[in-house]
């Protein structure tokens, strides 16, 4: 059972954070397993009674802190795109904002995928509240489909479950083989047929009036 932080003063609750926002960094560029509560505290400038002050359930309690840290911090990245993808627009807009924080980190791939992958094996317990993060993000792109269709701009019968995990199945996979490239190529051209894909689904009125207007556009181009 993990245990919670006792109360802290505002200067502890900074303190906490702070440890936990570097301890994320030596977690995602070593792995859980690899990165002890020694490194931890090396890499904080803590000392051991400090960090079981803030985490009295130890490297568990602390896992599960990185897991909040990290979710929050790669959803937040998302924002305000992901609260309201309603639109076309919208969704590309969210594509882009996706790749760009990718783009901005020092380490490749996804911090909760790939603490999904690691403990699901080693810690399927601990592995819980990563892969809940991971469907708590899911949910967000579901909601979004589900607009989607309910304004009429896909079909009646997109499905919003299965469309949501194929572009989060998309998403992993492209930061999977940014990782292994270490270029972002791979994760901007999964997101770009992602949302192709979701385009093929569009209503029939929303596909015929695209191609009226390319179709304008073109002929106007050529005069």
């Amino acid at each position: 059972m993990i245990s919670s932080a006792p109360r802290l003063t505002p200067k502890g609750v900074a303190m906490r954070a702070k440890i936990v926002e570097a301890a994320a960094e030596l977690v995602l560029a070593r792995g859980v397993g690899a990165t002890s509560l020694d490194d931890i505290r090396a890499g904080t400038g803590t000392s051991k009674s400090q960090l079981f002050h803030y985490f009295p359930g130890g490297k568990a309690e602390l896992v599960s802190a990185i897991a909040n840290f990290q979710s929050e911090r790669v959803l937040n990245a998302q924002r305000p795109y992901l609260d309201a993808l309603d639109t076309w627009k919208s969704w590309e807009s969210w594509g882009k904002a996706v790749v760009a924080h990718y783009r901005s980190q020092p380490h490749w791939g996804c911090p909760i995928g790939a603490m999904v992958s690691e403990l699901t094996g080693s810690n399927p317990e601990l592995a819980l509240l990563p892969r809940r993060h991971m469907e708590r993000w899911r949910q967000y792109l579901r909601d979004g489909v589900g607009r989607m269709r309910a304004s009429g701009l896909l079909r009646a019968d997109a499905s919003p479950e299965k469309l949501s995990f194929s572009v989060l199945a998309a998403l992993q996979g492209g930061l999977l083989l940014a990782q292994a490239t270490e270029s972002i190529a791979p994760l901007r051209v999964a997101l770009d047929g992602a949302l192709a894909m979701m385009r093929s689904q569009a209503a029939p009125n929303i596909i015929s009036a695209r191609k009226h207007f390319l179709s304008v556009a073109g002929s106007r181009r050529l005069r």
